[in-house]
């Protein structure tokens, strides 16, 4: 298997938020769709993958419907998607994703969980060549042949395919995603989930101690509302 694969295995052993940061996330993510796109799924492709999305994580249907209502308010202040880079201390690369509203406050308080725990917050470029952007896609395997859907997706750009407990995984570029999509949907190959991922080039491995000082910053960087998604360099173990 590739790395995504491992990445993949890796990271669905980790912490991911409590379900109320989950849907804070997806909150946003249909915030900034709506605006970019307007309130029609059908018109709005983004809007679609969210809304996949928060059926994934269960998110009440009144949730995201009161979601895009709110997001339709002209009055409602824009969402502005910033990436953050720096460093962990043992030399760990770290990117963060972050959704804001208030730009001077989210970069006060990511460079103050920075200076806590002995890190630096980087210049925009210092560390997102480490990381490859990805796309990806969870579908239903349900009459799937996965061996044909590699072939006929590979024109479409995808990287790597492979099946869990969750479905069939689809990884390919950021850039193909619109494809990919219209692809499955054409095809009336049932979307899950779907989303885009940094998937770090190479990793680090470091001793448990050094791992617990990059897990305190990593824990702070989480618990930020502004914070959509972390991704780092430290090597992650999955435990079976």
């Amino acid at each position: 298997m590739g790395r995504a694969f491992e990445f993949r295995k890796a990271r669905k052993m980790k912490r991911w938020s409590a379900m109320s940061k989950a849907f804070t996330r997806i909150g946003k993510d249909i915030v900034m769709a709506v605006k970019e796109g307007g309130p029609d799924p059908d018109a709005n492709s983004r809007l679609r993958a969210v809304i996949q999305n928060a059926k994934a994580v269960n998110m009440p249907k009144d949730n995201v419907e009161r979601a895009i209502k709110r997001a339709s308010d002209k009055s409602l202040g824009e969402y502005k998607e910033v990436l953050f880079e720096g460093y962990a201390p043992h030399g760990i690369a770290i990117l963060i994703e972050t959704a804001t509203d208030n730009n001077t406050r989210t970069v006060a308080n990511i460079r103050s969980y920075f200076n806590k725990c002995d890190g630096s917050l980087g210049t925009s470029g210092s560390v997102s060549f480490m990381f490859d952007h990805t796309c990806n896609f969870r579908i239903n395997p349900e009459g799937l042949d996965i061996e044909e859907l590699e072939l006929e997706l590979i024109d479409h750009g995808v990287d790597e395919i492979f099946e869990d407990e969750d479905g069939i995984m689809i990884y390919a570029p950021f850039e193909s995603f619109g494809a990919i999509q219209s692809y499955l949907e054409e095809n009336k190959i049932e979307i899950l989930s779907s989303g885009f991922e940094q998937i770090p080039q190479v990793t680090k491995k470091l001793t448990e101690e050094q791992a617990a000082d990059v897990e305190k910053l990593l824990e702070k960087i989480e618990e930020d509302d502004d914070v959509q998604n972390v991704y780092h360099t430290m090597e992650e173990t999955s435990e079976e």
